[in-house]
C-alpha cells in the first residue's frame, strides 16, 4: 500500500550566497519570512533555529520555501544531475504570467518569455536564480 499524503509541505534549496539569494527571492516573489535567525541571537535562539543553517524559510500559499547557504561559492545548479530539475510556482491566470514577465524584465532577470504549451492547457515562464536553479511560473490557459 502506498504512502498517503494530503499536501505539499516544503522545498529547501541549497544556495552559495545567502545575501544574493535573499535579494533575488525577496525582489522576485516578496514571500513572507516564516523563519530566520534574528540579528545577534542568544544561544537558546541560535540552537532552536539551527535547522536554518544560516538561511531563511519563506511562507507562501503553496507551503514553505527554504534557502540553505551551504554550497561552495563556485558551485552552480545543474538540472542534469540527480536531484532537483526545477521548481514551478503557479500564478492565478495568464495575465498574471505576463505581468510576472514584466516584473522580471524590470529586475533585469533573464527569462525565455511566456510559452504556451498548447494542448497541455498551460503557459509557463522560465528563469533562473543566482545559483542557476531553474524556476518556472505556470498559469492555466483555459
Amino acid at each position: 500500500m502506498p504512502v498517503t499524503v494530503n499536501d505539499f509541505s516544503h522545498v529547501r534549496l541549497t544556495v552559495s550566497d545567502i545575501e544574493a539569494s535573499r535579494r533575488f527571492y525577496d525582489a522576485v516573489f516578496g514571500f513572507d519570512v516564516a523563519f530566520e535567525l534574528p540579528e545577534d541571537p542568544d544561544e537558546q535562539t541560535r540552537e532552536a533555529l539551527s535547522f536554518l543553517f544560516g538561511g531563511v524559510i519563506y511562507s507562501f500559499g503553496g507551503g514553505l520555501l527554504g534557502l540553505r547557504p551551504v554550497a561552495p561559492g563556485e558551485d552552480r545548479f545543474d538540472e542534469d544531475r540527480a536531484g532537483l530539475d526545477h521548481v514551478s510556482f503557479s500564478v492565478p491566470d495568464l495575465d498574471a504570467l505576463h505581468s510576472a514577465a514584466q516584473v522580471l524584465d524590470g529586475l533585469g532577470v533573464a527569462h525565455d518569455g511566456v510559452k504556451d504549451l498548447g494542448d497541455a492547457g498551460i503557459a509557463i515562464l522560465e528563469f533562473r536564480d543566482p545559483d542557476n536553479i531553474a524556476l518556472e511560473l505556470t498559469a492555466s490557459t483555459g
